[in-house]
């Protein structure tokens, strides 16, 4: 086992979790800050794999999905994107199909007619290289790979590189960057699956979600954006004002038929700064939850394909709507919707984004 440690900063340590299907040997990380807050991260998939926080009453639970063994994770069907690194695209692209500057290139449709999550093997299913230290921030565990030039049909050498940090302001910071040597649409986000109680037998549906945003980009029977924008005003999407999640997840909506709930990605106000993107909060355990992010958009899933069939960790069934995630991304499609914020990453263009997900009591 490697660490760092520094007095008042936290600790930063790794150590041999299992080998891969491939026989790569992947690393567990964990980090810890002063007063509870503890991250353990995993080196196939650049995955979150526990996130401890305290509840109003300083008691440590784990508020993500997830397991307590490398094995499961390497099974899409067992860890559907649990706490992983999303990419080289993020969400779903129509057909599987896009084209970039004259060319047309074709993706693997794994899900439905359409590409979702970078494809068969999207970066969730890579061993990347890891280190961990404790900088100035806090500790922090880095991981980083190489994605070759037509990796799951995408054009171009991607390097890229994402970065875990506990910060004092007990929060967890996610930094992506990314360079090309050829033009090819990027978007990274973090598909962790959130359950504020720390008991993923409760649903989320008495979570209390806020989300700024004045607009969604509604989809059609297979999930695919329109192009139109749709304001949230009276609609069950009218998250402005906290509300709970379990509110109107049922109403007579033609959204939430077609996504079997909230499976969207909301425009969020503001341009690339760092943003509030939303808050959830736990009024049982009084644990609240705030995101805030430079990215354009933000997927809400409600966890609509949870079904119990999936156990996780200590054995725990993972049923319908045990957990939320929250995803900032680019939007959906974005490589055919032009009128979308671009993905397209160009040789010389360096991609930076950040992603805090900050934790308090109320």
């Amino acid at each position: 086992m490697s660490g760092h440690e520094r007095e008042g900063a936290g600790t930063a340590t790794q150590q041999f979790w299992g080998r891969a299907p491939e026989g790569e040997d992947v690393q567990r990380c964990t980090l810890s800050l002063p007063g509870g807050l503890r991250a353990e991260l995993s080196s196939y998939g650049a995955v979150l794999v526990r996130l401890l926080a305290p509840d109003r009453e300083g008691r440590l639970e784990d508020v993500v999905l997830g397991h307590d063994t490398l094995e499961p994770y390497t099974d899409r069907a067992r860890s559907p994107y649990f706490g992983a690194t999303v990419g080289r695209c993020a969400n779903r692209i129509a057909h599987g199909r896009f084209s970039l500057r004259g060319r047309s290139y074709a993706l693997a449709q794994n899900n439905g007619p359409n590409a979702l999550h970078g494809g068969e093997r999207g970066f969730d299913q890579r061993v990347w290289a890891s280190r961990v230290f404790v900088g100035p921030d806090g500790p922090a565990a880095e991981f980083t790979r190489f994605s070759p030039d037509g990796e799951e049909g995408y054009p171009g050498t991607l390097a890229v590189q994402v970065t875990y940090t506990l910060t004092a302001q007990r929060a967890l910071q996610i930094d992506y960057q990314a360079l090309t040597d050829a033009p090819t649409p990027v978007n990274l986000t973090h598909h962790s699956y959130w359950n504020l109680t720390g008991d993923p037998r409760r649903t989320i549906l008495d979570h209390e979600l806020t989300v700024f945003a004045d607009q969604i980009t509604p989809v059609g029977a297979s999930l695919i954006p329109t192009g139109a924008f749709q304001e949230v005003a009276g609609t069950p999407f009218d998250f402005r004002l906290p509300r709970r999640v379990g509110e109107q997840i049922g109403a007579d909506d033609e959204q939430l038929r077609v996504a079997g709930g909230y499976d969207h990605n909301f425009v969020l106000r503001g341009g690339t700064e760092l943003k509030p993107a939303a808050t959830l909060h736990d009024p049982v355990s009084g644990r609240e939850l705030r995101v805030l992010t430079t990215e354009p958009g933000l997927q809400v899933y409600s966890g609509n394909f949870l079904d119990g069939t999936v156990r996780g960790k200590g054995g725990a069934a993972y049923g319908h709507r045990s957990a939320l995630c929250l995803e900032p991304q680019h939007f959906p499609d974005s490589p055919n919707q032009p009128h979308f914020p671009s993905v397209i990453l160009d040789p010389g263009q360096r991609l930076t984004s950040r992603t805090v997900y900050a934790f308090g009591i109320r």
